[in-house]
């Protein structure tokens, strides 16, 4: 399978892990040689409830005994989809109470990007700089590093970059501006929390000048942070909120929410502003509604905090200089590329599934499924600080 899997299968990087894989379940994935790896990732940040999850699966097969793709998004009223919406506006604060459903966070993005233009009449986007939205066009377009961008130039036009939690770049949002788009914890640049009231100071901003405040919240979102979404624990709300990652607990989806005086807007001038075959997909759609309801209706993001605590007590060493981020969305800050390597590396053979930061080389990604146990945490910290002990 490897040598196919090289053979017919498009790369995404000169090396990758490439553990072949054959099930998974829980907080474990098994390769073809039945060895077990403790998952620390979750695929990165997406399998909120763990591998195989019951409740998800279940609401999968029973949809699939109903109907599967019947029409293009919008046209009919299908279940799954009808209540994950309605679900979704009882838990999120007004006017985000209308959304669209599409097929993954960078599409999502794509759409929000529109959305901005076509509330304001503007087309100026602000975007920060080391921000990752996804990577098709007009996602590429406001991320914030440029290397990944420059052999795919020219991009969508008028488009500038601030500097995360920094407050005097805030002027550079003006009556021009139609959107500012930023992750509510910045991800591939190192999971940076915001500082200061930062967030509350580009709500006031936008407010101030009409522009719509868009907060991508596809890594943070469901749970991962403690709160249903990360701007929750920021005491602000934004014009606009893109999901995507954990919403459906490993299935390809992704949505953006707002007003419904906003989203309308989509619907006319032109019609079909914005339109997507597969999105809102029944089967996708079930299963993103059994997800919510289990990171809504248990204590699992309560859990989440708790167990950011296990891995701040646990991973204590010379060689980790921080832990950043919140929840279950941390990062192990290491002196050097070179040792964050090593450790995933090292670790990826001793049986623990760590990963990369996309821009942040010195960080080690710690996004495990909101269902792993105090004791997964534990063993796996426990390669960890070996492996780090085996460097020092």
């Amino acid at each position: 399978m490897l040598n196919d899997f090289f053979k017919y299968q498009a790369q995404t990087s000169p090396h990758p892990l490439a553990i072949a894989i054959s099930k998974a379940e829980g907080s474990y994935i098994y390769d073809t040689d039945n060895y077990a790896y403790l998952d620390f990732v979750a695929g990165v940040s997406a399998n909120t409830l763990g591998h195989q999850p019951k409740r998800v699966n279940d609401a999968i097969k029973a949809q699939l005994d109903k109907y599967s793709h019947v029409m293009v998004y919008g046209e009919y009223a299908q279940q799954p989809a009808t209540e994950f919406c309605k679900l979704l506006a009882s838990l999120l604060p007004e006017p985000l109470n209308k959304t669209y459903l599409v097929n993954s966070g960078t599409e999502a993005i794509e759409g929000a990007l529109k959305l901005a233009r076509r509330v304001t009449g503007r087309s100026q986007l602000i975007s920060c700089h080391n921000a990752y939205h996804g990577n098709t066009m007009g996602s590429m377009s406001v991320m914030g590093f440029e290397e990944r961008k420059q052999v795919f130039r020219p991009l969508i036009p008028d488009v500038d970059f601030i500097t995360f939690n920094n407050e005097a770049d805030l002027e550079k949002i003006t009556t021009k501006t139609a959107g500012v788009i930023l992750e509510t914890i910045q991800g591939g640049a190192g999971f940076i929390q915001p500082e200061n009231d930062f967030l509350k100071k580009i709500r006031q901003r936008c407010t101030e000048v009409g522009a719509v405040m868009i907060l991508d919240e596809i890594q943070p979102g469901f749970g991962r942070t403690g709160k249903l979404f990360g701007f929750q624990n920021y005491d602000i709300v934004p014009d606009v909120v893109v999901m995507g990652k954990g919403m459906a607990s490993g299935m390809p989806v992704g949505a953006f929410t707002a007003s419904a005086e906003m989203m309308d807007l989509l619907s006319h001038d032109p019609k079909l502003g914005h339109i997507t075959t597969f999105g809102g997909h029944p089967v996708i759609a079930a299963a993103s509604l059994a997800t919510l309801q289990e990171v809504t209706e248990t204590n699992l993001m309560q859990k989440a905090l708790e167990k950011e605590q296990v891995f701040r007590e646990l991973l204590v060493h010379p060689l980790i200089k921080e832990i950043r981020g919140k929840g279950l969305m941390l990062a192990a800050m290491t002196p050097s590329a070179d040792i964050t390597n090593r450790v995933i590396l090292e670790c990826h053979k001793r049986g623990l599934i760590l990963f990369w930061l996309l821009f942040e080389e010195k960080a080690i990604r710690i996004t495990p499924p909101l269902t792993i146990s105090k004791e997964e945490i534990k063993k796996g910290c426990g390669i960890i600080i070996d492996v780090l002990n085996s460097i020092v």
